[in-house]
């Protein structure tokens, strides 16, 4: 059982994002649709926005989750890796819980992966 858990969390840990390309894009915003998205939900989606040339800013929903964030972008193009300063909240009305605030690292690979 604990193989099957530590292989289904390897697997959950990659997403399918949107990074359609790598050189910097004129793009401001980007939907990513995944696992462990919208606050860290077993399934999820986050909407993100450029508010500066290297912030930008994003909410999401998931099962049973959500979240925001501010992001901080190491290249001035929205589908860049990133650091995050996020809020996740987990669970809903008697299924709560946990609420995180903290930093996240966002790997985006150069076609379609984020980690």
């Amino acid at each position: 059982m604990k193989k099957y858990l530590l292989v289904a969390l390897l697997l959950a840990a990659f997403s399918v994002g949107a990074m359609a390309q790598r050189e910097p894009s004129p793009k401001k915003c980007a939907i990513s649709a995944g696992v462990l998205q919208g606050g860290g939900g077993l399934v999820g989606v986050d909407f993100e926005a450029m508010i500066g040339s290297h912030f930008s800013a994003q909410a999401g929903v998931g099962l049973l989750s959500f979240g925001v964030g501010v992001n901080y972008h190491f290249k001035p193009f929205i589908n860049s890796s990133m650091v995050s300063l996020a809020y996740w909240h987990q669970g809903l009305g008697d299924s709560h819980t946990v609420g995180w605030v903290g930093p996240v690292y966002t790997f985006r690979a150069p076609k379609v992966f984020q980690f």
